[in-house]
């Protein structure tokens, strides 16, 4: 017979959603354990934060663990079409709240906060795995697989599932539904960059956008030690056209960009290249009968502008309030509480997500004399601020955006 245990609220996942759900939660005073199918420091893009992240990290307790860590400054992000270059400072901006935030290897930001979410008295069982769920008891029942050892059973009050690409429960519990976004992959690697000192702004994310195609685009964020993540996006069928190793199809790629090519001809290419295709994803519901789903392991649109962790975040802080609600004998509706105020700011990305690519939003970001509160405007979404109401891009974001893709025609 398995053995049982029993926990108040189980998190599936130690990267940055699990980890600040379960700081949040220890300061509701809540038992939290989490299962982490890796060990920790591991590999893991989606390096450049947004100011917004900031909020939930000072909220969760965890700011000054990130500030000593001494991460790459952020202030902002700057985008390149051939010749034609524009940046964005997030400090210059609509809402309220932090303007600057880092951009960050997520192995040792990630191992950064669950350490961070241990000192809080989180407790963290690296390599165990979720590997079977009931939700039809009284309470959650999930199976997890130790690494050495039987099997065992544990019963949790609530379980949040922030298992990212990995999509725990969402697999168990047949929740997947098809992304409305076409197949896209992405190629991406770690390089030591050699860009010669006062070439290139490192306190911002570059994206670059191909010199033929308007669909495809690169990033590059620097490190605080000489380092960047180097990236290029596109539909699959246009990805498969080369070949070779990841990391030759990758070079490929940047250096048919005349910018990029000049900017890392010094670079050294140390680290493999990856790949990964169809990461867009969503579910038939972000909540059900004692769980919610968290970030990535709900919904994940696209990397162009960085909004995965910020989404992550907001869930976490978003979750955590529902559950403390709870706790209180206060009477939520998750999916109006949860679902829906979640999802007001991630259909403000998508829109944003789905311009980039028809090539309308292009036009609007390098629109040669955009009036200045219409771009402080446009500022707070890149910088996350995509939940705040008194922005009028948010409020009634594809009226407001397809009117301004017109005039900018």
């Amino acid at each position: 017979m398995q053995r049982l245990e029993r926990h108040d609220i189980l998190i599936i996942g130690a990267g940055p959603a699990g980890s600040v759900a379960a700081a949040l939660l220890r300061q509701q005073g809540r038992e939290v354990l989490i299962i982490e199918r890796e060990t920790f420091p591991r590999f893991s893009i989606g390096e450049s934060l947004l100011p917004q992240s900031m909020a939930y990290l000072e909220e969760a307790g965890m700011l000054r663990a990130v500030v000593e860590a001494g991460f790459q400054y952020k202030n902002g992000a700057a985008f390149m079409r051939g010749s034609r270059y524009t940046d964005f400072d997030f400090r210059d901006k609509h809402s309220e709240g932090w303007g600057t935030t880092y951009q960050v290897q997520r192995a040792h930001f990630d191992h950064v906060l669950a350490q961070d979410a241990e000192r809080q008295g989180a407790i963290i069982r690296y390599r165990h795995e979720v590997i079977a769920a009931d939700m039809a008891g009284e309470r959650p029942c999930l199976t997890i697989k130790p690494p050495e050892g039987e099997q065992y059973l544990i019963e949790a009050n609530f379980v949040l599932d922030a298992s990212g690409f990995g999509r725990i429960l969402p697999r168990l519990l047949d929740l997947e539904t098809p992304s409305d976004f076409p197949v896209r992959g992405a190629i991406f690697t770690h390089i030591e960059d050699r860009i010669p000192v006062g070439t290139f702004d490192r306190n911002k994310i570059r994206i670059t956008i191909h010199p033929e195609h308007v669909d495809v685009w690169y990033w590059l964020i620097p490190f605080a030690d000489g380092r960047c993540s180097l990236g290029v996006v596109a539909k699959q069928d246009f990805l498969s056209q080369y070949q070779g190793s990841d990391t030759a199809r990758l070079q490929a790629l940047v250096f048919e960009d005349p910018s990029l090519k000049a900017l890392l001809a010094n670079a050294q290419w140390d680290t493999p290249a990856r790949h990964i295709v169809g990461y867009a994803a969503n579910v038939k519901s972000l909540h059900g009968k004692g769980f919610a789903l968290l970030g990535n392991a709900g919904e994940f649109l696209d990397p162009v502008f960085s909004s995965g962790v910020t989404i992550a975040f907001k869930s976490a802080s978003l979750a955590c309030e529902c559950l403390r609600r709870e706790s209180n004998g206060e009477t939520v509706d998750w999916q109006q509480d949860y679902g829906l105020a979640l999802k007001k700011g991630v259909d403000t990305f998508r829109a944003f997500v789905e311009s980039w690519y028809a090539g309308g939003f292009q036009r609007v970001i390098f629109h040669e004399h955009p009036p200045a509160e219409v771009r402080r405007k446009i500022c707070a979404i890149l910088a996350g601020y995509a939940w705040d109401q008194s922005n009028p891009y948010v409020a009634e974001t594809k009226r407001r955006l397809a009117v301004l893709e017109t005039v900018c025609q």
